[in-house]
């Protein structure tokens, strides 16, 4: 602790006054939240893709992008994320939705839309917050972005039509813009992408690896929380009055939220444990898994049904709740971190 910086050691302190200056500025200046609603491109929040921009491109400036090649012969981690990420995780998420909304149909459809948007930006922060694989992470994210652009309409239809009708159940129609998939993840995902990518090639092939590792990501490496913070200010002044105003319907709606963090996070951290992944391909697996890509589902939520609608609502408690508990997951990883280091030491022992 005594290494970290200030901005680093009281990280949750900063996020926690960030969201209440969110909270604040959308409930006392509504003006405020009209105007970043109106400055958008092709339905994309321009102040929320500026400051994913700054968040992600220091995390991505430090891969080392000739090692990822390695993570795709790793089929036990690939495998494995595939499944939790595309199969379990929508599957848990309709299950709580129903279970905990049953009388609330526009809320429940929002948070099934959450849950089917996998993570493909913030987590790219917990995970190298938490000593993850950052490999890893960019390879796992890479693919979840290619699965979205793919999957995402079709399991919107299952989950929302079909499944429903099979357990009969109320069937819920949402239209899925596949203009709108495709241009989130080339803007949180394929711009920092080609940013980071190319100050590595630059950067090492005109100064050397050790200035860039040593002197440029030093540099670079607090835009990303700067970044993060003005990411939570901007989203929560979005929805701050709908918040304020609707705090019964919020922890409704938060509350299969904290549980589908949870539960799919330690599951994850268990799962990897068991198949012997290593603490910090574990750490990428769980976070990578229990993350949601909140843009896309705010998104499709205000194009499909409105800016003011439940489900955009819904869509806007994501992050909500999904900021405060990963963080807290962080702190969770790092302490499960000594586990892994004894069951390596044993592995070694019995080698």
């Amino acid at each position: 602790m005594a290494k970290l910086s200030v901005l680093d050691r009281f990280l949750p302190v900063w996020i926690i006054a960030a969201m209440v200056v969110g909270l604040f500025l959308g409930r006392f200046v509504p003006e405020l939240s009209q105007v970043l609603e109106s400055i958008q491109i092709a339905g994309v929040s321009l102040p929320i893709a500026i400051g994913l921009l700054i968040m992600m491109y220091p995390v991505l400036s430090k891969i080392r992008y000739s090692q990822t090649g390695d993570v795709l012969t790793d089929k036990k981690l690939m495998v494995t994320s595939l499944v939790i990420n595309w199969i379990v995780a929508p599957a848990f998420m309709f299950a709580l939705a129903w279970i905990f909304l049953p009388d609330l149909p526009e809320y429940r459809t929002g948070l099934i839309i959450v849950g089917l948007a996998r993570c493909i930006a913030m987590v790219l922060i917990w995970n190298d917050l938490a000593c993850g694989d950052r490999e890893a992470a960019a390879v796992l994210v890479a693919i979840n972005s290619i699965f979205q652009v793919l999957a995402y309409g079709a399991l919107g239809w299952f989950y929302l039509q079909i499944l429903p009708h099979w357990l009969g159940l109320p069937t819920a129609s949402a239209e899925f813009s596949i203009t709108s998939i495709v241009l989130s993840v080339l803007v949180f995902l394929g711009v920092p992408l080609l940013l980071g990518f190319l100050s590595r090639l630059i950067g090492e092939k005109t100064k050397g690896l050790d200035w860039y590792e040593n002197k440029f990501i030093p540099t670079v490496s607090p835009w990303a929380l700067y970044g993060l913070l003005f990411t939570i200010v901007i989203l929560f002044a979005l929805q701050g009055e709908a918040v304020t105003s609707n705090p019964m319907d919020v922890v409704r709606v938060a509350i299969p939220l904290v549980l589908y963090f949870l539960v799919t996070f330690v599951a994850s951290m268990i799962l990897g444990g068991a198949l012997k992944l290593g603490y910090e391909k574990t750490t990428t697996l769980s976070f990578t898994a229990s993350g949601n890509n909140f843009e896309l589902a705010i998104a499709v939520a205000i194009a499909t049904f409105g800016a003011n609608s439940p489900q955009a609502l819904a869509g806007t408690i994501g992050p909500l709740v999904e900021v405060p508990v990963l963080v807290a997951l962080v702190y969770v990883a790092l302490w499960a971190r000594k586990f892994f280091a004894r069951q390596k030491n044993t592995t070694r022992v019995e080698a």
